[in-house]
């Protein structure tokens, strides 16, 4: 399993991008995982809520199982990478985008619009090996087009040894 983050500053389309790579790699047979990292403290479940009610007495982890779909429910640790916490998880897949987690160690592209006003990471951040931007911004990294998906696919793939 290969990780690569994508990152960039807020409105900048890393999401966007990341349903685009999904689409494109799954195409030509990848499988692919996606986690999406949030600075936000959020709650997944709610208070009441059957599921909850089995967090709070203690269960670890507490699963969530529905005709479409399952969850499982696992508290973070400061000292634990979640990413390797999920991994178990993500193991049958051939790469794994994370969007977002600019301070974790690994491979990063950063999307980047001029028209958004804001500064690049790429200058600030020596994982980040690439910018994707159909603009020409000032770079230490190489810049790959933002409207050749395809293209852009393959250089993921190829960076990360699996093209």
């Amino acid at each position: 399993m290969r990780i690569l983050h994508v990152v960039g500053r807020q409105n900048n389309g890393k999401t966007t991008l990341i349903c685009e790579l999904v689409g494109e790699l799954a195409s030509r047979g990848y499988r692919v995982g996606t986690i999406k990292h949030s600075t936000h403290d959020h709650e997944f479940d709610r208070p009441g809520k059957d599921s909850y009610r089995h967090r709070q007495a203690g269960a670890l982890p507490a699963g969530v199982i529905s005709a479409g779909q399952l969850a499982v429910y696992l508290p973070r640790s400061p000292e634990q990478d979640p990413i390797i916490s999920l991994a178990p998880i993500f193991e049958a897949c051939d790469l794994v985008l994370v969007e977002g987690f600019i301070e974790r160690g690994g491979p990063k592209i950063e999307v980047w619009r001029q028209e958004i006003g804001k500064s690049l990471l790429a200058n600030e951040h020596p994982e980040i090996i690439a910018v994707v931007s159909d603009d020409a911004p000032a770079v230490r990294v190489p810049v790959w087009p933002r409207s050749d998906l395809v293209g852009l696919a393959s250089r993921i793939l190829a960076t990360l040894g699996l093209g």
